[in-house]
C-alpha cells in the first residue's frame, strides 16, 4: 500500500496560511479542519492551516511525515438513515513545533495573508503561568505563546491596523475567548510589552466565544482493518467523528462576511450571544446524559444506546427532554425539538459505544449544574414536580449508594464526597435520607431542603425504588406523585 504524502495522491500546491492553529489532536483534526475544509471547496477563501503544537510531545511530527494530510469518516444517523461519509483533508499546509524550532514558530506571525488564530488545548490550556518569560523559547502556556506570537506580528508590521487577527478558541470552557484576552493583557503588562501593543490588541484584534459539539472518537485502533479497507493508502492519522456537527461563533456581520459558512451546509452559527445555545446545549444533551446515567444503571442496561434503543428507559429519557427540559427553555421550542431530535439520532449512532460508566464521573455536581436547574425551574413554572426530573433525582442519590441488587454501582467521585454519601446512607428512613441529601449545600449550592415538596418527592420515590425496583418503582411512584400537588 503507498505511503500517503502529497505526490501520491496527486496534490501538488498547499494552501497559503491564513490559519495558525495551537492543537494537532483529533478533535480540531475532525472539527475545524474539516469546517474550514467545506469552506475552502464552498467559496474563494483558499485558507491554509500551520499547525502549531502547543506542548513538548505532540503529533505534529507524524502530520509532517504526511505532508498534513489524513483521512476523516464521519459515521451516524439522521432522521433515521445511516450515514457514512469520508473525506480526505488537505488544507495543513505546515506543521511546526515550537520546542525545536522557535524561529519557524516566531516567523508565522510574518505571514502576510494570516488572519485567524483557531485553538483547542484542553480545559486547561487558557490557564495563566506567571513564570512564562517574553525571552522564553517558547513561553509554557498557550496564552503566553500567544502573547508572544501577537508581539511579534505587531513588532514586523508596525502595528499595521490591516494585521490584526480573528481569535477563535474552541477550549470546552465557558467564556473562552473572554479569559483568553483577559490573560493575553495579562502578559502584555507582566512582560512590560510596548503599551501601543495593547491597543493594538484591543482594537484591532477581536477575541469570539464559541461552543463546539461533535463526538471524535478518533483513531479506530479496534476497527483499523474496516477503515483502511476504504482507502488505498497507507494512513497512521486516521479520525473518525460522527455526523452531527455544530459550531456556534459569538460574532457580527463582519464575521459572517469574512467566514461564510452558511454556504457550506455545516451547521455554524455566528450569533451575538451564545449562551442560549450553551445553556440548550447543556440542558438537553448534556442534562439528558446525567439523568439517564444513574436511573439506566439501575435498571441493567450498559450503553447509551442500549437505554434509548429499550422501550421503558428510551421512553422515560424522551420525556425527561421533551416533556419537562424543553418546557423550562426560553428559545423558540420548533428548534428546540428539532436540536433534541438530533440529539437523540445522536445517541442511538451505532458506530460510537457510549458506556454508562464512562460518563458516570462526578455525577453529583454534573446533576447540579445540568439537570437540577431543569427541574427547579420546571417546579417554577409548573407549580408542581417534574415526575421524570424528580424520579432521576432519586435514582442519582440510589445509585451513590454504590451497591444495587447485589452489583457494584460505577460510582466515581472524590473521598470527600463519597466518604459523605457513605453516612448519610447509614441512615435507615428515606424521608431522613432524602433529607440529609438536599441538605448538603455542598452539593447544590443551595440547601434543598427548603422546598419540602421535593424532599417529600424524592422521599416517595426512594421508598418505591426499595419495595418495586426501577421500573415498577416509577410506575408506582408516578400514580402516587401525580396526585400530590405543590
Amino acid at each position: 500500500m503507498k505511503k500517503l504524502n502529497r505526490a501520491n495522491v496527486g496534490l501538488k500546491e498547499r494552501l497559503p496560511i491564513k490559519i495558525v492553529q495551537f492543537g494537532e489532536g483529533n478533535f480540531l483534526r475532525a472539527f475545524v479542519e474539516y469546517a474550514f475544509a467545506e469552506l475552502n471547496d464552498k467559496t474563494d477563501l483558499n485558507a491554509g492551516i500551520a499547525v502549531v503544537q502547543p506542548i513538548e510531545q505532540g503529533m505534529v511530527s507524524m502530520l509532517e511525515a504526511q505532508d498534513g494530510l489524513y483521512t476523516l469518516f464521519m459515521n451516524g444517523i439522521s432522521d433515521g438513515e445511516i450515514i457514512q461519509h469520508k473525506k480526505l483533508i488537505s488544507n495543513i499546509s505546515r506543521g511546526i513545533n515550537p520546542y525545536e524550532n522557535f524561529l519557524a514558530y516566531l516567523n508565522l506571525a510574518r505571514e502576510e495573508e494570516l488572519k485567524f488564530i483557531i485553538s483547542n488545548t484542553t480545559e486547561s490550556g487558557i490557564a495563566y503561568d506567571p513564570k512564562d518569560k517574553l525571552t522564553s523559547e517558547p513561553p509554557s502556556s498557550f496564552p503566553g505563546k500567544l502573547t508572544r506570537l501577537l508581539y511579534e506580528r505587531y513588532n514586523y508590521f508596525k502595528g499595521d491596523p490591516e494585521k490584526g487577527l480573528i481569535i477563535i478558541p474552541c477550549e470546552l470552557i465557558n467564556y473562552n475567548a473572554d479569559t483568553l484576552k483577559e490573560i493575553v493583557l495579562k502578559y502584555t503588562d507582566l512582560w512590560k510589552l510596548d503599551p501601543y501593543f495593547k491597543d493594538w490588541i484591543l482594537t484591532y484584534n477581536s477575541f469570539h466565544n464559541t461552543l463546539v459539539d461533535r463526538i471524535v472518537p478518533g483513531y479506530p485502533r479496534g476497527e483499523l482493518k474496516k477503515y483502511e479497507d476504504q482507502i488505498d493508502y497507507k494512513d497512521n492519522l486516521i479520525v473518525t467523528a460522527e455526523s452531527f456537527f455544530l459550531w456556534v461563533i459569538e460574532g457580527g456581520d463582519a464575521l459572517k462576511e469574512t467566514l461564510p459558512f452558511e454556504k457550506t451546509g455545516l451547521d455554524v452559527k455566528i450569533v451575538q450571544d451564545m449562551q442560549p445555545y450553551r445553556t440548550r446545549k447543556v440542558r438537553i444533551l448534556n442534562g439528558a446524559h446525567t439523568a439517564m446515567v444513574p436511573f439506566s444503571l439501575l435498571y441493567g442496561n450498559k450503553t447509551v444506546d442500549e437505554t434509548i434503543e429499550n422501550k421503558f428507559t428510551g421512553d422515560f429519557i424522551k420525556e425527561v427532554v421533551y416533556g419537562e427540559i424543553i418546557d423550562t427553555l426560553n428559545m423558540d421550542k420548533k428548534e428546540l425539538i428539532k436540536f433534541a431530535d438530533e440529539i437523540f439520532d445522536r445517541f442511538k449512532n451505532p458506530f460510537i459505544v457510549h458506556q454508562l460508566s464512562s460518563i458516570a464521573l462526578n455525577s453529583i455536581s454534573k446533576f447540579k449544574v445540568r439537570v437540577l436547574p431543569s427541574l427547579l425551574e420546571y417546579m417554577d413554572r409548573n407549580k408542581k414536580l417534574p415526575v421524570h426530573l424528580t424520579y432521576s433525582f432519586a435514582c442519582l442519590i440510589q445509585f451513590y449508594k454504590g451497591e444495587w441488587q447485589n452489583e457494584k454501582m460505577p460510582v466515581q467521585d472524590s473521598e470527600e464526597i463519597l466518604a459523605m454519601v457513605s453516612k448519610i446512607w447509614q441512615l435507615k428512613d428515606s424521608s431522613a435520607i432524602a433529607a440529609q441529601f438536599l441538605n448538603q449545600k455542598q452539593f447544590w449550592g443551595q440547601d434543598l431542603t427548603e422546598i419540602p415538596e421535593l424532599v417529600k418527592g424524592i422521599s416517595m420515590a426512594l421508598d418505591h425504588i426499595k419495595a418495586y425496583g426501577i421500573e415498577q418503582g416509577f410506575v408506582n411512584f408516578k400514580e402516587s406523585i401525580e396526585q400530590y400537588s405543590i
